[in-house]
């Protein structure tokens, strides 16, 4: 009677194997077949519930429980895993803070009081059929400020043109939020003279606010509510960044830059 074939792969291995596979499953799901990047915190909430679900069928009997716990037994109490189990024990902690550090380190949360006004963006979003980092993310015509300004001046003037001809019904020709069609509009647009608004935010964040419209706010941050179209499928990419540069230069205000937070 032949001996119980020996299990080719570890069963905790399995399970990571399982989780990793699940996660990346669902990058691909969202992200490629769907065109859509699927929201962190979301993706968070999935991966619990995902988690947990493996962890119950690798444990479900008695003997699965046993042959997944194994191998951290042995890692804690054999003696002769000393030098694997110290390093574990220093690489887990360290991971965890870095992981920590990194999450706090950027962040695109407006302040408190200006949440209805600045939804937080994801850190990724797609346009123009590419995506669009919002952390590396720069307006490419900025640099003519100083390194040209006759060209500068011309930049923000053809902004300036594709502004009247599309954004001035809500948002009004003197940018205060007071268009021909704003009060018809709930919650009525924007006031860029505010300094509340344009004022507190980098070129990036206008960039994928103007782009995507209002159907481009998180979900997860329900209930936005915005009447902004699309606009990418209306305007290129350069008129875009053109008229970010006009509504700075009208307004008088400068747009806040990564490199003084």
């Amino acid at each position: 009677m032949s001996a119980t074939p020996k299990r080719m792969i570890p069963r905790l291995l399995q399970m990571a194997l399982v989780i990793v596979g699940v996660y990346f499953g669902f990058i691909l799901f969202f992200d490629v077949l769907l065109g859509q990047l699927i929201p962190k915190s979301l993706l968070t909430m999935y991966m619990v519930f995902v988690v947990a679900g493996v962890v119950m069928v690798f444990t479900f009997t008695e003997q699965g429980a046993q042959e997944l716990a194994g191998p951290i037994k042995a890692l804690v109490e054999d003696p002769s895993k000393k030098m694997m189990r110290n390093v574990v024990f220093v690489i887990v902690p360290l991971l965890a803070g870095y992981y920590t550090y990194s999450s706090m380190l950027l962040s695109f949360e407006a302040p408190v009081e200006l949440r209805t006004i600045h939804p937080a963006p994801p850190n990724k979003f797609k346009a123009y059929g590419k995506s669009y980092n919002l952390t590396t993310l720069e307006n490419p015509y900025r640099k003519f400020e100083k390194e040209d300004p006759a060209k500068f001046k011309e930049l923000v003037k053809e902004g300036g043109d594709v502004y009247i001809r599309n954004c001035q019904y809500c948002h009004g020709d003197k940018l205060d939020g007071k268009g021909p069609y704003a009060s018809g509009l709930n919650p009525t647009p924007l006031n860029f003279q505010d300094v509340g608004t344009i004022a507190q935010l980098q070129e990036s964040f206008l960039f994928w606010r103007i782009a995507t419209g209002g159907p481009g706010l998180p979900a997860e941050a329900a209930p936005w509510i915005s009447s902004m179209p699309v606009w990418q499928d209306f305007l290129t990419e350069d008129e875009i960044w053109k008229v970010i540069l006009f509504l700075y230069n009208y307004t008088g205000r400068q747009p806040r830059s990564w490199a003084h937070e």
